[in-house]
């Protein structure tokens, strides 16, 4: 049976042993240890109570933006606003209200979280926060296109109902109302330093998905070229959800820069995560196809870890990725196997590691940063 979170037990024992920022610092909280000599671990130190309140962050930045997502997508013609109403669950594809299967939310969490830390409210970032979500789903909608995905939070993707065509255009469509959202209601004083955060976040978004599929025709992906794709494809916006949340609560240059590397680190995480879940999570639970990302011969980190391992292993996978058969699903499982063989769960387990590190050492002090960490360690956790 596969495990719910592939590398959530194999990363809280990679930080038993982690230096700690400071005396008696926690490096994963922030907070006091409990033992001078024993700092403890993820699991530890994210409480069921910790873990509980991150995730009605989740719930309340979802509740807090879907009147701005909504009024947003309602301003576009039919069908466009049909399908991205049914692409948000919103309703079904003949346009009919149910209580569909949403997103995490986990970017406008994020930005909530980190205008709260500078003292922000919500009506301050609440549309920073949908902008964050718009652009979010824009890259969804264009991924599904590119990788042939068929389902997403087990239904038809858009593409499937709609032809890839009409996919797009819906896609194109989010990006633009992100940045009409945030120019529209971020607070005046920052709106024009917002609106370029957001277009250049998108930029590197653009920049990283092409590199991610580029990787797939390439024979070797090198560690370095992967965490610069990385970095593009889901740090820019992790990174500017935080940025966006502290520039709306009025923070400073520095507390926004320090803003912008914890989510940039945590995107790191977040993606070395879902390469990890892709392999070995449950289909049943992340709601997508077992092992898509080997059937689509994608070079995430674990196969990147793998084929350059020099092991009997790796250079098998190397034959697999390079053969001109179809990747079935049993050659796709063996690909697994190959490449926990090789070390590419636990390099990935490393890796991951030391970006939740560096996430929770870049928040300046002095700050109330007990969501933000609450939100790392769920990210470290997450089954899908």
């Amino acid at each position: 049976m596969r495990a719910s979170n592939p590398i959530k037990h194999a990363v809280g024992q990679r930080l038993r042993s982690a230096k700690r920022p400071g005396p008696n610092r926690n490096p994963v909280t922030g907070g006091p240890d409990t033992c001078e000599d024993h700092p403890r671990t993820v699991e530890s130190a994210l409480p069921t109570s910790g873990e509980r309140s991150a995730r009605r962050q989740l719930t309340a930045a979802r509740a807090a933006i879907e009147p701005v997502l909504r009024a947003a997508v309602g301003s576009l013609a039919e069908p466009l606003d049909r399908m991205a109403s049914y692409h948000f669950g919103w309703c079904d594809a003949e346009g009919r209200p149910i209580q569909g299967v949403q997103g995490k939310a986990l970017r406008p969490a994020l930005t909530f979280a980190a205008s709260a830390a500078c003292g922000g409210t919500v009506p301050q970032s609440v549309h920073a926060a949908a902008a964050v979500e718009l652009l979010h789903n824009f890259s969804l909608v264009h991924d599904d296109v590119m990788d042939t995905d068929p389902f997403r939070h087990g239904r038809p993707t858009i593409w499937r109902l709609w032809g890839e065509t009409n996919a797009t255009l819906v896609g194109d469509a989010m990006q633009a109302l992100a940045l009409g959202v945030l120019s529209d209601g971020a607070p005046e004083e920052v709106t024009a330093e917002a609106v370029i955060r957001l277009a250049r976040a998108t930029v590197m978004l653009c920049r990283g998905q092409y590199e991610d599929c580029a990787f797939e025709t390439r024979s070797s992906v090198s560690v370095e070229e992967y965490l610069s794709m990385a970095a593009g494809k889901t740090g820019a916006l992790l990174g500017c959800a935080c940025a966006l949340g502290a520039l709306c609560a009025g923070a400073d240059h520095a507390v926004v820069s320090a803003m912008h590397t914890f989510g940039t680190e945590l995107g790191l995480v977040f993606q070395l995560v879902d390469d990890a879940i892709d392999i070995w999570g449950d289909p049943a639970v992340t709601g997508k196809p077992a092992h898509s990302d080997l059937i689509h011969r994608k070079q995430s980190f674990p196969v990147v870890c793998a084929l350059a391992s020099g092991t009997g292993a790796g250079r098998e996978l190397a034959r697999i990725y390079q053969a001109r058969q179809p990747m079935t699903a049993a050659r796709a499982a063996r690909a697994a196997d190959l490449i926990e063989e090789a070390g590419g769960r636990q390099r990935t387990v490393v890796r991951a590691a030391s970006a939740l590190r560096a996430a929770v050492d870049a928040l300046p002090p002095g700050l109330a940063v007990g969501e933000l960490t609450a939100l790392a360690q769920l990210v470290a956790h997450r089954d899908r």
